[in-house]
């Protein structure tokens, strides 16, 4: 099942790292187009979202909605004593930014930014790839698996919700016990839902 799954992984972010700046941009307009009419997005206040990675769906047109919706965003740092674990800080225009481990930036650790997961009310979630049933693959380093846990278990908490381009579907994931799917899906082409109780089948 691991080979099956690096295997989906490599095929995927090349797929994604092909795609034009123009294919990139109308992606992004028409992903963003679908975000605002979501029910979630109208009742959230707390917005976690991530800065686009590796041919990833740019969402910086997102994050700028966001603002001038008056939302506060939200963006994942690594833990710096919790392996394996995020945190989420406050994100604003004049944010200072460092690189992490895996070269991605985050803000500088301010702990007067720090937002609980539990007050958080969405969390847009990156993936590599996700099928017709919710299941979702990421980077295989489980940070977003363990930050969603108590809301796969609970339904109580912020709303998982993925973005990914067209060509990140694929028929059927091989996942692990400890793939946590999302009940929400977003493409430049259609909003995937799920109900929890059907999620993991």
């Amino acid at each position: 099942m691991q080979d099956k799954r690096i295997t989906i992984r490599n095929d995927i972010r090349q797929k994604r790292n092909n795609l034009s700046s123009l294919e990139q941009t109308l992606a992004a307009a028409d992903t963003l187009s679908k975000i605002k009419h979501l029910t979630p997005l109208q009742e959230a206040q707390n917005i976690a979202l991530y800065l686009s990675v590796d041919g990833e769906l740019d969402t910086t047109p997102i994050i700028e909605y966001l603002w001038q919706e008056g939302k506060n965003v939200y963006l994942p740092v690594l833990h710096p004593f919790s392996k394996g674990h995020l945190l989420f800080l406050r994100y604003d225009k004049d944010t200072p930014m460092i690189e992490n481990k895996f070269n991605i930036k985050e803000p500088k650790l301010d702990q007067t930014k720090l937002l609980p997961i539990a007050k958080l009310d969405i969390i847009f979630t990156p993936l590599v790839a996700f099928d017709e049933t919710g299941n979702r693959l990421g980077m295989g380093g489980g940070y977003y698996d363990r930050s969603l846990e108590k809301w796969f278990k609970t339904g109580q908490g912020a709303v998982p919700i993925g973005i990914a381009h067209e060509c990140q579907k694929v028929d059927r994931l091989p996942h692990q016990s400890w793939d946590i799917p999302l009940p929400i899906i977003i493409t430049p082409r259609k909003v995937w839902q799920w109900s929890l109780a059907s999620l993991g089948n």
